[in-house]
């Protein structure tokens, strides 16, 4: 008898974004009695990362997960640009950027797929009988899509046996166009529930060792994305996190979320440091998602414009600041969504860059208390939520293992 191909987990894990990389190592930790296969848009081996060897979908398969993300409004052009390495994204970017005709028709060449929101796979990817599943996805853009690309999605979302996602805006968005959607958070808040021992672990080592050393007494782990590059963001930017930390008398890590192209800048975190006191900062050098996830783990707070670093700090009880874009305007942010979805009001959730000072002196006087039971309840709702679909895998899959506390 020819043995069934083990469920698919499908996702942004092809290149290298924290919150990504993270995703397909929880679903296995969540669903320790079922062996899965890996895959994205391309080929990769991001190991070396802490990530997984990723193949590319192809093959019709029974049953296939969305792991989680922003996938519902991840367009081919940025999905095959973020696929590509810095120097070719830069010439790639040069040649089609103002032609979103032939930045299409480029990006399905690229990626040898038709769909124009490449990572939203509907049911003709699967086996007749086949499960579709997309696990707390989030689509807080909804409303820059064209009508062709909403349908497109609408399709596939239409088609899925089960459907959640991580915030109120997507949840919204997608009620108006008649497809109800239950709200499941994010799975990286389950991180230290399934992770804590290996994070324990990396904070022994060399890299974030490093940073314990240079400031015993604490620091706030600080990240920042390409969106903050120019020079008038970079000054008000210094001055805040630099008030703020000298305030609480803490030291500042630096660190990256993302390697992948429109991620986060290694050139920015140069400048930044050149705008700070020597002995003031430290630039973490690691890119490992174990070593960026203990060194959350390990700071007195965080402060950034990454979803997932904010995530890894409410999973720790840590008092977390999320940053909006300097240009983000009135566009949904994924962070603020979350983030006013899950927390309470007395969390800062999405402030700017001039009022990164009041808040992280709003979050570090929060109650630990407080801190620890928000994320001990959303590890209850990510798990109730879990519970009504794994079971659509098979009788191995609901079976549950111990996880590090």
């Amino acid at each position: 008898m020819k043995k069934s191909a083990p469920p698919v987990l499908f996702g942004a894990f092809d290149r290298h974004n924290f919150g990504d990389l993270l995703f397909p190592h929880l679903m296995a930790a969540l669903l320790p009695a079922q062996a899965f296969e890996y895959a994205g848009l391309a080929e990769r081996d991001l190991r070396a990362f802490g990530g997984h060897r990723v193949s590319a979908l192809a093959a019709r398969r029974a049953q296939l997960i969305h792991v989680g993300g922003e996938l519902l409004t991840c367009t081919a052009w940025q999905a095959a640009v973020m696929l590509l390495d810095p120097a070719e994204a830069a010439i790639v970017i040069a040649r089609y950027d103002a032609d979103p005709t032939a930045a299409a028709a480029w990006a399905a060449r690229q990626l040898g797929t038709s769909r124009t929101l490449p990572y939203v796979v509907g049911r003709d990817a699967l086996a007749p009988g086949g499960k579709l599943i997309f696990n707390a996805v989030g689509g807080v853009e909804w409303g820059v899509l064209s009508a062709a690309q909403r349908d497109e999605v609408k399709r596939a979302l239409q088609q899925a046996d089960w459907l959640s996602v991580r915030d109120h805006v997507t949840q919204a968005a997608l009620r108006a166009e008649g497809i109800d959607a239950p709200l499941s958070p994010d799975p990286a808040v389950m991180v230290k529930q399934c992770f804590g021992d290996l994070i324990d672990h990396h904070r022994q080592q060399a890299a974030v060792k490093a940073v314990r050393e240079t400031f015993p007494h604490g620091y706030l782990a600080c990240q920042f994305s390409a969106d903050f590059a120019d020079d008038a963001s970079l000054d008000v930017l210094a001055q805040g996190v630099f008030r703020a930390a000298s305030a609480a008398g803490l030291g500042l890590a630096l660190f990256r979320a993302g390697a992948a192209p429109w991620h986060d800048d290694p050139a920015l975190y140069e400048k930044l440091q050149h705008r700070l006191p020597p002995g003031r900062v430290h630039l973490f050098p690691s890119l490992h998602l174990w070593d960026i996830c203990a060194l959350i783990a390990a700071s007195r707070g965080m402060v950034g414009s990454s979803l997932h670093g904010r995530i890894v700090a409410l999973a720790y009880g840590l008092p977390r600041v999320g940053l909006t874009p300097p240009r983000q305007g009135q566009r949904p942010h994924k962070l603020s969504a979350f983030a006013e979805t899950w927390e309470p009001d007395a969390v800062p959730r999405s402030v700017t860059i001039g009022q990164i000072e009041p808040a992280v002196r709003q979050a570090l006087a929060l109650p630990a208390g407080l801190l620890r039971e928000i994320a001990a309840g959303l590890c209850v709702q990510h798990r109730q939520s879990q519970a009504q679909w794994i079971g659509m895998l098979g009788p191995e899959s609901g079976r549950g293992g111990r996880l590090a506390q």
